[in-house]
This record gives C-alpha cells, structure tokens and sequence, in this order.
C-alpha cells in the first residue's frame, strides 16, 4: 500500500500527502500543507473505502491525517517556554 499510495488514492491526493504508519487499523498520513490536511480530513471516508476495497475489507478503519512538521521556534537558553511563536500557519 505504502509503495501503491497514488495509484490507490488517486493522483491529485497522492502528490500531496504520504502515508507514514499503518498500525492496528489506524493509518497515519502526513500531508505538505495545512490546507491539504483538512481537505483529506474531510475525505477520510472514501479514502477508507477506497483503501479496504484495495487491501481487503477491515485493513484501514481511521485515518489520521497530520499536517506538515513545522519548524521550532526555541533559539538559546533563554527562551520563553508558553512562547506562542510569530503566529503563522504553515502551508
């Protein structure tokens, strides 16, 4: 599945989002943008479906969908540890 990941979610879906774990029915995928976190988030059924008529009923129930890693803010011995950051959304 991990190797067949466009070819199962389609094209579109498949260049913007890479699948990281499969752990007891629930599969971990990682996206390149805040914006396509949330559009798979809503299309987390009929990727679901899509993936269970591929690898076999019950293999996927959840997926869980991450946004991309952004980068730390915490620079020296000095700074603030509820420090809210310079506010932005990555994506």
């Amino acid at each position: 599945m991990f190797a067949r990941w466009a070819e199962v979610v389609g094209p579109e879906i498949g260049a913007h989002s890479t699948p990281e774990t499969l752990v007891d029915g629930t599969l971990v995928v990682r996206t390149d943008s805040t914006a396509w976190a949330t559009q798979l988030k809503l299309l987390a059924a009929g990727v679901v479906k899509r993936l269970n008529a591929e690898l076999g009923d019950g293999t996927v129930t959840v997926v869980e969908v991450l946004g991309p890693h952004a980068p730390s803010w915490k620079h020296g011995r000095r700074g603030l540890r509820d420090g809210r950051g310079p506010r932005d959304t990555y994506g």
